[in-house]
């Protein structure tokens, strides 16, 4: 169902498209009219056609114009690039994807690409760490203030998807010694509020976390009051080597709109919050989606051939490999199969209900893995679970598909060879479905990279092996 802001910001893309056919139109037109002064007409006309899209880019928020910037192809994204300013252009890499970002940064002169990032503070740089060339990211570096230099290269020796690596350094903080009416006061010097501040965080004389004031406390308290005197007490922390993962989970659980980070002996490190954890969330689950697709990484619409290959050439492989192996098993019953052709009609039915089975187990378990919710201790009633699962529905739609093929076929016991096969692949995918994921993940391996594509093999190769091994003991 399309939104309102759907329908907002495709309208937006159409607009920003048709300015750019329209000045390829006008040129075109005026180029095709011969008369004085034609090169000084021309460019007159192309700086009113471009003045025009420039002033509608403007208007955009930097959110919608990376959308715009997604979906146009290489010629038209490098004239709406080329149309922005530098704080602009900083901004707009920020929020475009990374495969986007990459393309945007490669096509920048270094100049140019130096002046766009030249804003951007220390949590900016380090989201954009991966993608900016070394001298770059370096010279940027040395435009900062020393404390955000000391946050940068501290934010980047902590391990990735860590708390450490998407906390913020936007922090507010009080001495328990001082009153309301001071913090209050506090706040009210401040220039702006970081985003998503609904608490402030207390610390005691040694510098240390000891508590936290939400907003209501200081706007409902008694401004007379000490703040050690009405702060709470229990408050949910996090450590910078904590996993992210984790930290989203804790978020949805008590509901926080943001947690302070401490180091080992309780210091204020900085601060996380609900929309670093959403981008992060973001990030992984468009990361599986990619990976389950057996794609490396995020790909550019309008890539050249070049990069789009080598993104999918190894999954792509891989796949080869194990449909050549499955041939080979259907190649073995090669006889049975020529003395009894509906074996060959039949067979891709196996294979494709044991891997629709197979598929939902597996997105079960990889949801459960990314939720912590599978450990060694409960992995076996999953799997009983799921094999009860396979066994009553193997039964159920094995009887259904064993009943069509003796209408078709008239031969009662090829019904009962098609219906015994079903129920055995359904159990491989059910014992696939859960334990390939569950390995992945002990031996640290994103669960979602690769079970697909070897579930498709177990399914697809186990089926054809059981039901032409049936076949071929029990028809042949």
């Amino acid at each position: 169902m399309t939104t309102h802001t759907d329908a907002r910001l495709q309208s937006t893309v159409d607009h920003v498209m048709a300015l750019l056919h329209r000045n390829d139109l006008v040129e075109s037109l005026v180029h095709a009219q011969k008369q004085p002064r034609q090169e000084l007409v021309e460019t007159i006309v192309h700086r009113q056609q471009l003045a025009a899209l420039q002033n509608k880019l403007r208007r955009l928020h930097f959110a919608d114009l990376a959308h715009v910037l997604e979906v146009l192809p290489l010629e038209e994204r490098g004239v709406v690039w080329s149309l922005l300013s530098d704080v602009t252009r900083g901004e707009s890499l920020l929020e475009v994807n990374d495969a986007v970002r990459e393309q945007l940064i490669e096509a920048t002169p270094r100049d140019e690409l130096l002046r766009a990032i030249a804003r951007l503070d220390g949590d900016d740089l380090v989201d954009m760490r991966e993608d900016l060339p070394d001298d770059i990211f370096d010279q940027a570096m040395a435009g900062l203030a020393d404390v955000d230099r000391d946050w940068v290269a501290n934010t980047l020796s902590y391990p990735e998807d860590s708390v450490g690596q998407w906390m913020s350094q936007e922090v507010i903080s009080v001495r328990g010694k001082q009153t309301i009416a001071e913090a209050i006061a506090m706040l009210r010097s401040l220039d702006r509020l970081p985003h998503n501040t609904d608490k402030i965080f207390v610390l005691d004389a040694r510098g240390a976390l000891s508590g936290m004031l939400l907003m209501e406390d200081l706007l409902l308290g008694d401004p007379a009051r000490q703040i050690a005197d009405v702060q709470r007490k229990s408050v949910v922390t996090f450590q910078p080597e904590d996993r992210a993962a984790d930290a989203a989970m804790a978020f949805e659980r008590y509901d926080l709109s943001s947690a302070p980070v401490l180091n080992s002996r309780g210091k204020l490190l900085g601060r996380l919050t609900s929309d670093d954890l959403m981008e992060y969330l973001h990030e992984e689950a468009h990361e599986d989606v990619l990976n389950i697709a057996g794609l490396l990484d995020e790909e550019d619409l309008f890539s050249n051939i070049r990069n789009a290959i080598r993104n999918r050439w190894l999954w792509l492989a891989v796949n080869l490999v194990t449909a050549f192996v499955a041939s080979q098993v259907i190649d073995a019953f090669a006889d049975a199969i020529t003395q009894l052709v509906a074996l060959a009609a039949l067979m891709p039915i196996v294979a494709s209900v044991g891997g629709n089975t197979g598929n939902q187990t597996t997105a079960l378990v990889v949801r459960g893995l990314a939720m912590n919710q599978i450990t060694l201790n409960n992995l076996g009633p999953i799997l009983r679970k799921e094999l009860s699962v396979a066994l009553v529905s193997g039964l159920f739609w094995g009887g259904v598909v064993g009943l069509f093929a003796g209408a078709i076929y008239h031969h009662l016991m090829l019904s009962v060879v098609i219906a015994v096969a079903l129920l055995l692949n359904l159990v491989v995918a059910a014992l696939t479905g859960v334990l390939v994921p569950f390995a992945l993940h002990r031996f640290g391996r994103d669960p979602a990279m690769g079970a697909s594509v070897l579930l498709t093999f177990m399914t697809d190769s186990m089926g054809f092996l059981i039901f032409l091994g049936l076949a071929s003991a029990v028809l042949i």
